[in-house]
């Protein structure tokens, strides 16, 4: 119905003009006293004409119609998917179309190219500036005053953030860099914690963990930074002598709870977004608002859901929903 409808608005012109046409023909017959039986016929016959072509043009047109419907549906557009052009204004749309696209595959290359030696670079750079930071750590380990913990506190936020730059670059690179097996979870949340340890000592902040047992299928490496940056923002906003908790809860939910600063209630549907600080950020200059971003985009791509509850001065809950579909164990 809607290609018919379509059509006929094309077709309106000619549908037109073939009824003044008629009706001046009816006139000359009257106005030269012909028979009105033999007008009758010639019109008859005219018309029968007119719409075995109309019908026929329409056939052409509905197959055209649809072919171009598909061409446009397509996840990747071709040229040579869209319907053939007729001679005339078609054809040189056709040219049109086909520079076009030429002139897009031609953008395209040179800006993957330009992102391929982007993420090479960068690449490069995180695995150099590893060197020096496993120096200073090295150097660092035969001392033991306040002015050392705070130099290898400051060292491994700079470890933490050239890990971030290395996520954000792989995170759209390639889907080969996911491996899924069965872990334990209390092995990857131990990791973790043994991080921060000395942040929570430093600190004085409680910690409230008690063993899962929990086995599931994910990706060890990235989950590891999924926790390590909510545990990451809850030592951030926590004052001295506060409490940071892990909680498993049925069916498979992994809560990192604290007893921070909160999040306010305007911010929470947007604390996810690229970029996104809100009013914690606003106060904290430092902060970039892409550690929960890419948490997000982590989390999609293992299959996981994640959100937050918090209340202003109270804290917040951070909630990891590790239920998935059953995928092939590698």
């Amino acid at each position: 119905m809607k290609v018919f409808s379509i059509y006929i608005k094309k077709q309106g012109g000619k549908i037109l003009f073939y009824l003044l046409f008629s009706a001046v023909f009816f006139c000359l017959f009257f106005l030269y006293q012909i028979p009105l039986h033999a007008a009758v016929y010639a019109v008859f016959v005219g018309s029968a004409f007119g719409i075995a072509v109309l019908i026929f043009q329409f056939i052409k047109f509905r197959q055209k119609y649809v072919q171009l419907e598909r061409a446009v549906s397509q996840k990747e557009f071709l040229p040579e998917n869209l319907p053939k052009a007729e001679v005339g204004l078609e054809a040189e749309y056709e040219k049109l179309v086909e520079r076009l696209y030429e002139n897009i595959q031609n953008m395209e290359n040179i800006y993957n190219e330009k992102e391929l030696d982007m993420l090479e670079y960068y690449t490069l750079w995180v695995h150099q500036i590893k060197t020096p930071i496993a120096s200073m750590y090295l150097k660092l380990q035969g001392e033991d005053s306040e002015f050392s913990r705070e130099i290898g506190t400051d060292l491994m936020r700079i470890e933490q953030y050239v890990e971030m730059v290395l996520c954000y670059l792989r995170l759209d690179s390639s889907e080969k860099d996911y491996v899924f097996r069965e872990y334990s979870l209390d092995s990857i949340i131990k990791q973790a914690v043994r991080r921060f340890a000395p942040q929570f000592i430093r600190k004085k902040i409680k910690l409230e963990y008690e063993t899962t047992n929990a086995v599931i299928l994910t990706d060890e490496k990235w989950l590891l930074f999924v926790l390590e940056q909510l545990l990451s923002n809850s030592l951030k906003y926590t004052k001295p002598g506060g409490c940071i908790s892990l909680q498993w809860k049925p069916p498979q939910l992994l809560v990192v709870k604290d007893t921070g600063i909160g999040i306010a209630k305007e911010d929470l549907p947007r604390i996810f977004e690229k970029g996104y600080t809100g009013y914690n950020g606003r106060e904290d200059k430092k902060a970039s608002g892409i550690g929960l971003y890419l948490c997000k985009r982590i989390c999609e791509k293992l299959g996981y859901g994640i959100w937050a509850e918090s209340e202003i001065h109270k804290g917040t809950e951070m909630i990891l929903d590790l239920k998935r579909k059953k995928l092939e164990i590698e």
